[in-house]
Formats: structure tokens, sequence, C-alpha cells
């Protein structure tokens, strides 16, 4: 079964945390799908994830700038998986129907979006209901990260 993550964001924002997620990924080997509710966000995360350090970036790209076999990181809106991704991030108020495609599933959600803890509510039954293994994650004080379920 996959494996399903909801990383409940309290202390830090998603643009902060996810770059962290990721290179931890390319380390593991695994190639790394984010999925975006829309464009816009999307695009905000191209740019943030190209410069959120000093001396790294991390390299990736979407239907907008490349070619998606090719890419380690792929960014998108759709329910696609063209660079043959083993985890998907999935963000504002994303969804995938194939979940049994990937070792890892992670929900990323933020405490001020009533939206989007509504979601992951519903995605945390669905998840759990279909046999997978479902964990919690939610930040402390610090942003360090404790599991609560």
């Amino acid at each position: 079964m996959t494996e399903v993550l909801f990383y409940h964001l309290s202390t830090t924002r998603l643009k902060d945390v996810l770059p962290g997620l990721l290179e931890k990924s390319l380390a593991r080997g695994w190639r790394a799908v984010v999925h975006g509710g829309n464009n816009g966000h999307l695009e905000a995360l191209d740019v943030s994830l190209w410069s959120y350090r000093e001396e790294s970036f991390l390299p990736h790209a979407s239907n907008a700038s490349g070619k998606g076999a090719e890419q380690p990181i792929w960014l998108t809106t759709e329910d696609d998986n063209p660079n043959q991704a083993a985890i998907r991030f999935l963000i504002d108020g994303a969804a995938v129907d194939n979940v049994a495609d990937y070792d890892r599933l992670v929900y990323l959600f933020d405490d001020n979006d009533d939206d989007a803890l509504n979601h992951a509510r519903s995605r945390w039954k669905i998840e759990k209901e279909a046999g997978h293994d479902v964990t919690y994650w939610t930040q402390n004080e610090r942003g360090g990260w404790e599991k609560k379920a």
C-alpha cells in the first residue's frame, strides 16, 4: 500500500517547507511531482525552487518550461506523472485518483485555510478507508515535525 502523509503547516509557509521535503526525496533517489490546485501558485513555487537558497537550487520543470520525463521534480495542476515519480506532493486541495502508482503521497495544508483543513480531513478518511498507511504530522512551535496519528 501507498504511504500517505498529512503535513499540517501551522508555523511555517509552504514555500519554506516544500524545498526541504523535495531535497529529502531526491536524496532517496526518488523523482517527485508537486500537484497544485492553480497555476499561479505553481508559478510562484517555480521561482522559489530556483532561488530558495543562495548555494543551491532544485532542478524542476512544468508543462510551461520543460519535458516531464527528464525532470527530477515536475510541477503540475494535472493528474499526470511524466517523470515516473515515486512521491507526489499535493497542495492547494489537489487530489489524485491513482494513489497506488506512488510509494508515498504527501498532503500539505495550511492551518490558516479552512478549505484546506476540510479537504485534508476528507482525504484522510478516503485514504484510511482505502487501506493506505496514513500518518498525520503537525509542526511544533520551532517548526519541527511531530507525528500525531
